[in-house]
């Protein structure tokens, strides 16, 4: 089976299937605390619902992680700079970016702490998932229309890749993602996790969370964002790596 590489959105990367590597030793990851199986978390400004936990893949679903408000001020925010998603092609020594048919949307990338609702944002999701700010990628925010869709993919930079090095060579590799949903479509648009048979309704302020300890199909993190069939959907996407990652 043959490599390719796919980018979430524009100036941010993942992988899709592709050649299977050897698994690497497992590093630390994010995560939320969940020792007595707590149903709320202080995230410092507000307490957050956890609806539901799994060990195995561990994926973690939130509610009320962002109000009402706080969705729609990002969606206003990103709207005059949104641009067609694209996917990063890769090679020894760089990468280039290119249109990506896989993902069928249109995205926008926030620096750290752009702005004080985007840095307040950032500083209770490095509270809930007790890692550094410093260690992870701005906020993208993405927008699928009717259709659109992300077909599946790993977050993480595929290893069997001659450019990946490029990549990881500041903040290291991917090891979490949280996917925030900011505006959920009629109908559609849930995100998928085909391995264990996993679908998250995109319900607005809600969020899902999974770490990948090692950049490996054995992590089971093969994720989608299924067509949305009607309405709109909105979402931001946390990216979290290894070490700290000076943005650009």
């Amino acid at each position: 089976m043959s490599s390719s590489t796919h980018k979430p959105a524009s100036f941010s990367f993942s992988y899709s299937l592709g050649g299977t590597p050897p698994a690497a030793a497992a590093v630390p990851t994010p995560g939320p605390n969940l020792h007595n199986a707590p149903t709320q978390i202080d995230a410092g400004d507000r307490m957050v619902d956890v609806l539901m936990s799994m060990r195995s893949p561990r994926i973690v679903l939130f509610g009320n992680l962002l109000s009402a408000e706080e969705c729609q001020a990002l969606i206003e925010t990103a709207q005059p700079r949104m641009q067609r998603s694209e996917t990063i092609a890769t090679a020894a020594g760089g990468h280039s970016y290119e249109i990506n048919p896989q993902r069928t949307s249109d995205g926008t990338k926030f620096k750290r702490e752009e702005t004080p609702l985007v840095a307040r944002i950032e500083a209770h999701i490095a509270r809930l998932v007790q890692w550094p700010q410093a260690h992870a990628e701005g906020l993208q925010i993405m927008y699928y229309r009717p259709g659109a869709e992300y077909k599946p993919h790993y977050d993480y930079f595929d290893p069997a890749l001659p450019g990946t090095s490029t990549l990881t060579r500041n903040g290291g590799q991917r090891v979490a993602s949280l996917v925030m949903y900011l505006q959920h479509s009629a109908t559609g648009g849930g995100t998928t996790f085909p391995d264990i048979q996993l679908e998250v309704a995109p319900r607005q302020g809600s969020a899902v969370f999974f770490s990948y300890e090692r950049p490996h199909p054995s992590t089971r993190t093969l994720h989608a964002g299924a067509p949305v069939i009607s309405g709109d959907k909105w979402i931001a996407t946390k990216w979290f790596r290894e070490r700290e990652y000076s943005a650009t």
